[in-house]
């Protein structure tokens, strides 16, 4: 007998804007699908109506596209599984209700929040773990109708077997087994008709045909009230695979509230989407190869044995570096495309590609392309404290010598104009092309010249030469 085609799904509530722990969630979910040859599943949980809002489910399929993890099956896909969201699904849900209560495996409890907050304080002080105690469990169906003949507005709870232990083999943590005793009887449907996450989650996830169900291990302690709301409706259930969460410095887990920066800021920013699925599939997960991979290679190498079992931590140095390396490996074209909005009012059409080559391997983010093209194409530039240091150093002669060498250039051409002035000056290596850099880019430090000085051309670096000059003859910062 074969083995179902694997199915993962992406489960997100749209309350906030894609944060980059979620993130994680979806990039892990859609290697495993593509690595396997699966499917990948996109469902929006908004049973909640009150905690839902269009513009973030609307902002979520936009994220999860730009990242490249287009789903098979879900919203404005279709499938044969459907509907993909949740608020669209309660006449399933009310189905499967009925059915529980027909078989007498979930009642109505009209316990009042106060009552419920009284009962969880008297079992903390007493030393037991906090539970409900099942009061309204016996209630006959006279009482019922009693009760809500008075108005009285009442959740439905699942009934908890007693005496059972709940086994699985989680994928990631291994086998795990809760006891019944510790559970105790869960709501399944709020006071207002509306569906608990451990209800719809579990019966849309066996309805969808989902295999395996990779989410974080924060819903750990929700498997085993999943599995058993399944096994009472009779339904399949997934495999699981709880991963651990992404941990700020603080040790505290990355979230929208807690302030984890959104998708949406990282690509205003200028992060590409490479580097960010580069960075989130090593982030609790080992790869071999520690080049820039593509979506196709990151799936092909992704095993679940490689996910790690304790908290991963954000570094922010490890993405900025994948930002580098995708930065560096995009094609011209798309990395002009990358580059118009912070240099098309500065980089003359014809300079389009030399301006790409000259600074690739020197930008990071949309504010360093601005910066170069100012440094090439504008009269004014600031320089660096270190480049001031390099200017006085260097002394007013090494400058005088150094535009003497540049009036008898007919282009500008680095490789002549730093050979002619070490033979004026008898300098070579650093001492010769640092005050060089320095003076005409304002770094010491920055983009191949012989790139570089073309762009700018003769008069401005002629001009910059004897700004560095009278700078160094007056001991003042240039």
């Amino acid at each position: 007998m074969t083995s179902p085609r694997l199915k993962t799904r992406f489960a997100p509530s749209p309350t906030g804007l894609l944060h980059l722990g979620n993130a994680r969630t979806a990039l892990f979910n859609y290697l495993l699908a593509v690595g396997a040859d699966g499917v990948f599943l996109l469902r929006i949980e908004d049973s909640d109506a009150a905690r839902g809002d269009e513009q973030y489910r609307r902002a979520l399929i936009e994220d999860l596209r730009w990242l490249g993890l287009e789903w098979d099956e879900g919203p404005e896909r279709g499938g044969a599984n459907g509907p993909y969201a949740q608020s669209e699904r309660a006449d399933i849900y009310r189905e499967y209700f009925a059915a529980l209560e027909a078989a007498g495996r979930a009642y109505p409890c009209f316990c009042t929040e106060r009552e419920l907050e009284i009962e969880r304080k008297t079992q903390i002080a007493a030393g037991h773990p906090p539970r409900y105690s099942g009061k309204c469990r016996a209630l006959s169906a006279q009482e019922v109708a009693e009760r809500r003949a008075r108005g009285m507005s009442a959740v439905l709870r699942f009934r908890v077997p007693e005496g059972r232990d709940i086994e699985f083999v989680d994928r990631v943590r291994g086998p795990q087994r809760f006891a019944t005793a510790d559970i105790g009887d869960f709501v399944i449907r709020r006071s207002d008709g509306t569906p608990a996450f451990f209800f719809c989650n579990a019966v849309d996830d066996a309805l969808m045909g989902v295999t395996l169900v990779v989410r974080g291990d924060d819903h750990l302690a929700n498997t085993p009230r999943q599995l058993l709301l399944l096994e009472a409706l009779g339904l399949e259930a997934p495999e699981y695979a709880h991963i651990p969460l992404v941990v700020g410095a603080d040790g505290v887990p990355l979230s929208k509230r807690g302030g984890s920066r959104s998708l949406a800021e990282l690509r205003a920013a200028g992060y590409l989407p490479a580097a960010i699925n580069n960075y989130l599939a090593r982030v609790g997960h080992t790869y071999d190869e520690q080049r820039l991979l593509s979506l196709a290679e990151l799936a092909g190498a992704f095993r679940l044995e490689r996910v790690h079992r304790s908290p991963a931590r954000y570094d922010e140095a490890q993405l900025r570096h994948w930002q580098r390396e995708a930065v560096r490996a995009l094609p011209a074209d798309r990395l002009w495309e990358w580059m118009r909005p912070a240099a098309e009012a500065l980089v003359p059409p014809a300079d389009r590609e030399a301006f790409v080559e000259a600074v690739r391997a020197n930008v990071t983010f949309p504010e360093d392309v601005e910066r170069w093209a100012r440094v090439i194409y504008t009269d004014e530039i600031a320089l660096s404290r270190e480049a001031r240091e390099v200017i006085g150093s260097a002394g007013p002669e090494f400058f005088e010598r150094s535009l003497s060498a540049a009036a008898a250039l007919d282009r500008p051409a680095f490789e002549q104009l730093a050979a002619r002035t070490g033979e004026l000056t008898g300098r070579r290596g650093k001492a010769l092309f640092q005050p060089l850099r320095s003076a005409i880019t304002g770094e010491p430090e920055g983009p191949e010249m012989a790139k570089l000085v073309p762009l700018i051309g003769l008069d401005r670096v002629q001009a910059r030469l004897r700004r560095a000059a009278a700078a160094a003859r007056a001991g003042a910062p240039a």
